[in-house]
């Protein structure tokens, strides 16, 4: 625990007195050095200070991949706040619930958003609005390029005394925020949020001393192979999510290293920066591998600067990881984990990685694999649920204790919690992932949660009972299949109708793909939806459609 004992953000500062000079970030071609990207961030924290913001007040990052996240991730850190970074995709209606049950008193939102978060301000506890666009911290030229060509999306800001823009607070401020004494152990690193088992987003809390072991632990699986002050990353995956953090503050901002960001992850400007900027590692979920794999103009790029590729959020198909190493010659090694734990397994990158493998559980991390009924261990080798402990990781959700309870199991004194995945283990101690449970679809590469879609169609006022599963799809994981049961007396409701009510409710990447009606759904004795037997239906449905064609 003591070598542990520190804020996250005292690694990246002591990279910025190493590397002062070196580029730490890539940013629709523009560079920010070490040097640059620490004035920012004091410059901004000293500007959330002198708006009256401080220890363990929640500033939720409204925002894509761009310096401005970064910024603003430590910023908040440096004067004892928490930020809570979401998905800039999210609705209205998912913004509100989620400002209040964070408790969020500021929040830095894109001006293409920032009407989302006009239309559900005073129906929540947000006190300020701090607003930024895709090219605040691009040079003038820029800037006045990207707007004559109608290159840069923008939004309508309405000022109001509780609007702030982000450019002008950075301009305003000195780089000399106050010092505010933090206790690791305890002062809270982030509120991140995952998908929830009753309808609703789980908030989970992680301490400095966490996330900072957690860093440690994807610093040392690198160590004598990514380089320092040597590797450039593109950093795809968005960083409101807990994988693409550890690796950016574990192999990027902590060892002098770059990343490339990506605001928006389309194949062709992804290519064309990892032959540009000569990208060495990288970093997506299933799906983008394959869409890279399927582009026609892959060819046209020159990608051998490529070392280290990692794959995460999503079961690797082995036919992606085949194609992969045979076009590149460069293997896909794994990460695996959740966002109540971090990560909880890597592959080493001294083995070869095993095509269904997901790696060898991290040191600070330890697994037992159970009988979910029981939660006793299962033998050697056989496939069962997979808990996780460790002294660093929350014990539970924030305020949702009915959500931890279920979640979260006591074992010989000690918290674990339950992945909802059944693994096994082979001889040599590496994880093989088996299925998952019933509750959660993984579409390209999002972790989304059946019963927070389901709440959705259950507000509809005309339905009565919906279930939700995932429909197996080799492009895109699972799509999402929506199940639904009107009311006796209600004629004349639509499948399109329905789609239309989930999309003014939920991110784009949550709506179902297909509905479909009937006149009841499965349950068991004591009235719980059995949606495994609707999964396990559909599951069979394909495979007799799949046997026609093959015939």
């Amino acid at each position: 625990m003591e070598k542990y004992n520190k804020l996250l953000i005292q690694d990246f500062e002591r990279a910025c007195e190493k590397y002062a000079g070196r580029t730490a970030l890539i940013y629709l071609g523009e560079k920010f050095s070490y040097a640059r990207l620490k004035h920012l961030i004091d410059r901004f924290a000293t500007a959330l200070d002198a708006l009256g913001l401080g220890k363990d007040e929640k500033i939720m990052l409204y925002i894509p991949n761009c310096p401005q996240f970064v910024i603003g991730y430590f910023a908040a850190q440096r004067i004892g706040a928490i930020p809570v970074p979401v998905s800039p995709i999210y609705t209205p209606h998912e913004i509100k619930y989620l400002i209040n049950d964070s408790g969020s008193k500021a929040v830095l939102c894109l001006d293409t958003n920032f009407r989302y978060v006009e239309e559900v301000f005073d129906d929540t506890c947000l006190q300020k609005v701090i607003v930024t666009t895709y090219v605040d911290l691009l040079p003038v030229y820029k800037r006045a390029i990207g707007f004559l060509f109608d290159k840069v999306p923008n939004g309508v800001v309405r000022k109001r005394d509780h609007v702030y823009m982000f450019k002008q607070l950075t301009g305003k401020y000195p780089s000399s925020p106050p010092r505010v004494e933090l206790n690791p152990g305890e002062q809270l690193c982030y509120l991140l949020y995952t998908g929830g088992t009753t309808g609703f987003p789980k908030g989970c809390y992680l301490t400095h001393t966490g996330m900072v072991s957690f860093v440690d632990d994807i610093r040392k699986v690198g160590e004598g192979f990514v380089k320092e002050a040597q590797e450039v990353l593109i950093m795809v995956a968005p960083l409101f999510h807990q994988m693409a953090q550890g690796v950016l503050f574990g192999l990027v901002l902590t060892k002098g290293n770059t990343a490339v960001l990506m605001p928006i992850p389309q194949v062709d400007p992804i290519l064309k920066a990892i032959e540009k900027y000569r990208v060495t590692l990288f970093l997506g979920a299933p799906t983008l591998y394959r869409m890279i794999l399927e582009n026609d103009r892959l060819d046209l790029y020159d990608l051998s600067s490529l070392k280290y590729c990692w794959s995460g959020g999503d079961v690797l198909p082995l036919e992606v990881f085949n194609r992969w190493k045979a076009k590149f010659h460069v293997p896909i090694y794994q990460v695996y984990g959740a966002t109540e734990v971090g990560f909880v397994a890597m592959t080493p990158l001294a083995e070869e990685p095993l095509p269904g493998a997901v790696g060898r559980p991290l040191p600070s991390r330890e697994i037992r694999i159970v009988d979910p009924e029981t939660l006793e261990p299962v033998p050697p080798g056989t496939p069962g649920e997979l808990l996780v402990t460790s002294e660093y990781i929350s014990k539970g959700y924030w305020k949702k204790p009915e959500e931890t309870a279920k979640a979260y199991v006591k074992i010989d004194g000690r918290i674990w919690y339950r992945m909802n995945d059944f693994v096994r283990t082979d001889q040599d101690g590496q994880l093989f992932y088996v299925d998952r449970g019933a509750d959660i679809i993984k579409y390209k590469g999002y972790r989304v949660s059946c019963s927070e879609i389901e709440a959705v169609l259950q507000d509809h006022p005309a339905v009565i009972g919906a279930c939700v599963v995932g429909v197996p799809d080799s492009r895109v994981g699972e799509r999402i299949k929506g199940i639904v049961v009107l009311k006796e007396d209600v004629r004349g409701i639509s499948g399109s109708e329905l789609l239309k009510w989930c999309r003014d409710r939920l991110a784009p990447y949550k709506i179902p793909q297909y509905i479909e009606f009937r006149d009841m759904l499965p349950k068991s004795k004591v009235g719980k939806l059995l949606r495994r037997e609707i999964r396990d239906e559909e599951r069979r449905r394909i495979r007799k459609e799949k046997g026609k064609i093959s015939v």
